[in-house]
């Protein structure tokens, strides 16, 4: 088997380790069992399409992180992980989808191995990964234990980015403007919406600058006109229309590290509701940028972005961003911190946000955002470095193509 090359340092691994049990000891907990995928690949460096099945990490107050998942998995976990071979456990695979056994069981036969049996347990209970008859067979299984609430118990930990997490999402950005810079040149009308999203998916694969793309964790998001209502629809094969602003929601993605961003494309001529609405966008994104600094509020960023919408006349009661770094689907947040008028969390230098203001309206749409970095001092850095507009392209329209390639009509051929 080759050499493992971890995405980081062993530093770095013995810094975030070191923060989750300190969060162990102050929630009083034994043990920690770890189910989000993100949290697993940031304590353990495991990376694999392997979240529909049951697995986690178990986190102790010493000893090495221990591993656990399906058998043919673990091939991968020992191809993944900084710790020793021994600390991986695979269940067998009759556990999988079946209606008489469940794979808690074998997981609570490791806890008494490990002498867990009364202990104190962390769960992320409110987690996409962790299904409600995992957590029956667990209290069955270990009835003596006491099984307590850890949801984001880790995520919290992983707000502030290093600086080699910090380079990782600068490298998503690169990749994240050269989606960007491929949206605003391929898309005109005519154009179907999945041959856009092809290309999208291919830029985002070959990455930018010597460097590598990884899968996002959301797909792009690209609705039109009316639909562009609605922030979380995808694609289908209609074509791009004259008359019509789509936003384009899409981030790079490096090493499960990501940048998203949003910028709207309008193709024609824009009326006086989508000039009015951009430049309030743009005043309010600018004003939130400069409160983001260290030792404001997140709510500061949502109260400045707000000044200049209301102003417009647009009132969104949405929040405007949320911490964004490593993550897998089907979610690049780290849901933690909101952007909004009710969270006080004091920002920190190295804390990363999409801030995210997106307009939805009854019958149109329109998003332009940031993914940012709290600095040491002054206002946020934008990883991003597309120009903070409306894209407006007018008279371009797609020339026709056969079928095969998206047209709507065969191209007849005369052979004589």
């Amino acid at each position: 088997m080759p050499a493992l090359e971890l995405p980081f340092s062993s530093a770095e691994y013995a810094r975030r380790l070191a923060l989750v049990r300190a969060a162990m000891d102050k929630a009083g907990l034994d043990a920690l069992f770890v189910t989000d995928p993100s949290n697993m690949a940031w304590i353990t460096a495991y990376d694999g399409w392997s979240f529909y099945v049951h697995q986690g990490v178990i986190v102790r107050p010493d000893g090495d992180p221990i591993w656990w998942g399906r058998g043919q998995d673990a091939n991968g976990a020992v191809r993944t992980v900084w710790m020793a071979d021994d600390h991986v456990r695979g269940y067998r695979d009759n556990y999988v989808q079946s209606l008489v056994r469940h794979p808690m069981q074998d997981l609570a036969a490791i806890f008494r191995e490990l002498g867990l049996e009364s202990a104190r347990i962390g769960l992320e209970l409110d987690n996409y990964y962790f299904s409600a008859k995992a957590h029956i067979t667990l209290v069955a299984e270990l009835p003596d234990a006491s099984f307590e609430e850890a949801t984001g118990l880790v995520n919290r930990q992983r707000s502030v980015k290093s600086g080699e997490e910090i380079t990782f999402m600068r490298r998503a950005a690169k990749i994240t403007d050269k989606i960007i810079n491929g949206l605003r040149e391929r898309v005109v009308a005519g154009i179907p919406k999945n041959e856009i999203v092809a290309e999208v998916l291919r830029d985002g694969a070959l990455g930018a600058d010597g460097h590598w793309g990884d899968y996002p964790a959301i797909v792009p998001l690209l609705p039109s006109g009316t639909d562009a209502a609605a922030p979380h629809l995808t694609w289908d094969g209609r074509p791009f229309a004259n008359g019509e602003a789509t936003f384009f929601e899409v981030s790079g993605c490096y090493r499960r590290y990501h940048a998203p961003l949003s910028r709207t494309i309008y193709l024609g001529q824009p009326d006086d509701t989508f000039k009015r609405a951009e430049a309030a966008l743009v005043g309010g994104l600018e004003a939130g940028l400069d409160a983001a600094r260290a030792g404001n509020r997140a709510c500061d960023i949502a109260n400045a972005l707000a000044g200049p919408l209301e102003a417009a006349g647009i009132k969104r009661g949405e929040r405007c961003g949320y911490p964004i770094g490593l993550s897998y689907p089907p979610d690049w947040g780290e849901r933690t911190i909101s952007l909004r008028a009710e969270d006080e969390t004091v920002l920190q230098p190295g804390m990363t946000f999409h801030f995210m203001p997106g307009l939805w309206m009854q019958d149109w749409g329109m998003e332009i955002t940031e993914s940012i970095l709290i600095t040491d001092s002054g206002p946020a850095e934008c990883f991003c470095t597309q120009p903070r507009q409306l894209f407006v392209k007018t008279n371009e329209q797609a020339i026709p193509r056969p079928s095969d390639i998206g047209g709507s009509d065969p191209v007849s051929l005369d052979l004589g």
